[in-house]
């Protein structure tokens, strides 16, 4: 009887450590997936980064009054270069798109800009990049979302409090991207 007793008890040890060793190899796995995502998303941001000064030099002779928004991509740049930590870099980064979309929204105003081959080239590349860039942080925030689920849900968060994992932040938008965009139309004449 006392055999039966220790073999269950054994059994029911042995079992209570496979499920620890479950939970935390997924816990793992999960904040590798993060650590991933995050860079997936420096490999777009670098390349984006690489593709404005191009854009800039482009856009310099065509834009000679359009200072200040050349000036706001500059020091987006810029501000990307000091950036340490990874609200830093999600603030710079914030910046660069609100540069670009300044950018963007002021070229309307250069038909001969317009039409550069160049220029047309760079847009598109970096236009294209923003696309990916959002991708990855979709996927960056989903990844957060379920480890921070993950780690406050019963049994896990005793193994993530013995691993002493902290919640993740999720990517946020400058809440400046939340307005509505002003729209003017100007009727050739």
């Amino acid at each position: 009887m006392a055999l039966i007793i220790l073999l269950s008890l054994l059994g029911i040890i042995v079992a209570l450590i496979i499920f620890g060793i479950i939970i935390y190899n997924g816990l793992i796995s999960l904040k590798h997936n993060i650590s991933k995502a995050w860079s997936n998303i420096d490999v777009l941001l670098k390349q984006r980064y690489d593709e404005l000064p191009k854009l800039v030099s482009v856009c310099e002779g065509y834009m000679l009054h359009e200072r200040a928004v050349l000036e706001n991509v500059t020091k987006a740049r810029s501000m990307l270069d000091s950036a340490g930590s990874e609200k830093e870099v999600v603030n710079a980064n914030n910046a660069i798109s609100s540069a670009l979309r300044s950018l963007f929204a002021v070229v309307e105003n250069y038909p001969d800009l317009k039409a550069d081959r160049a220029f047309r080239q760079l847009q598109a590349r970096v236009s294209q990049l923003e696309d990916q860039i959002a991708d990855r942080r979709e996927l960056y925030n989903d990844s957060v979302n379920i480890f921070n689920i993950r780690i406050e849900q019963f049994p896990d968060v005793i193994v993530a409090g013995l691993m002493r994992l902290d919640e993740r932040e999720l990517w946020q938008i400058d809440p400046a991207h939340r307005e509505d965009v002003s729209m003017k139309f100007s009727v050739p004449a």
